[in-house]
């Protein structure tokens, strides 16, 4: 199994960018929650929502492709880009990624 490089970034000025491992057919959600990172994720990342949504600054390539229903719930994402995916969907196959987590408090429930 290989491991990769995921850099995440935060929308929010006082959190640093750290990067982290991520193996092979691990998404960006799992290695947040392994790490203590909090990304909301509602439907338990099984994209039933869009609350895991973040933007992939770099390494699209190197992810799952994504699916019509992700694509689905992306729409209806607070701020929605070209580079947005979600979390639970950012599955890496080959190689390092760089994302963005959008800011996390505005949601409800912390």
């Amino acid at each position: 199994m290989n491991i990769f490089k995921v850099k995440i970034n935060f929308e929010e000025a006082d959190h640093e960018s750290i990067e982290l491992p991520i193996a092979e057919g691990e998404s960006v959600l799992d290695v947040c929650l392994e790490n203590g990172i909090e990304l909301q994720h509602n439907c338990g990342g099984v994209c039933g929502c869009s609350t895991c949504h973040i933007y992939v600054n770099k390494g699209m390539d190197n992810l799952q492709e994504i699916s019509d229903k992700e694509e689905d719930f992306i729409d209806r994402a607070v701020n929605p880009r070209i580079n947005s995916r979600l979390g639970c969907q950012c599955v890496v196959i080959d190689g390092d990624i760089e994302v963005t987590l959008p800011d996390q408090s505005g949601f409800m429930g912390h």
